[in-house]
């Protein structure tokens, strides 16, 4: 008897490929590729292709309640921690194949990531619908993403270690 599929997504190399060059492109330098069929559906699946350099502002999602899990399919980045202040309570290293390849958050936990190799790809699950982001889940002692203080940010926090503050002064 033959199987039948009603629906099948894969994640394979060239979807990951069409990513990484959709993400080298971008000026943000990365790249979504969404699972889910609607932004309404009750749980979120994407991929994101990042390329070093991208920022994202560090931020929690405490207005929506969305706890996030977080695995990196290809290459690496580094997943940060902070408390209410800026201070960095923890590095997490992801790996694709690693040691240490996901991880996930509460809803409370201020957190980005940086990319730390060209061509990475992670696969980003977290409860729907989709809520844009309240003004204060993103983290007032953060540069908004597109600024120069962003990119000094995103820079600073490669060699950044866990007790550094990243407060603006």
């Amino acid at each position: 008897m033959k199987e039948q599929f009603k629906m099948l997504k894969i994640i394979d190399t060239a979807l990951m490929n069409s990513l990484t060059a959709q993400a080298v492109a971008s000026p943000r330098k990365r790249a979504h590729h969404n699972l889910h069929a609607s932004l309404e559906e009750g749980i979120h699946r994407l991929c994101i292709a990042a390329e070093p350099g991208t920022y994202i502002r560090p931020h929690r999602h405490l207005a929506s309640n969305k706890w996030e899990l977080f695995i990196v399919l290809r290459g690496s980045v580094t997943v940060m921690i902070y408390d209410d202040s800026g201070r960095i309570e923890k590095r997490i290293t992801l790996k694709a194949g690693g040691e240490t390849c996901a991880v996930e958050m509460s809803a409370d936990t201020w957190h980005n990531f940086i990319c730390l190799e060209p061509g990475s790809i992670a696969l980003e699950t977290k409860p729907g619908p989709y809520i844009c982001l309240a003004g204060n889940d993103f983290a007032a002692w953060a540069p908004e993403e597109g600024t120069p203080e962003a990119a000094a940010l995103e820079a600073r926090l490669h060699s950044a270690a866990e007790g550094d503050c990243l407060r603006k002064a």
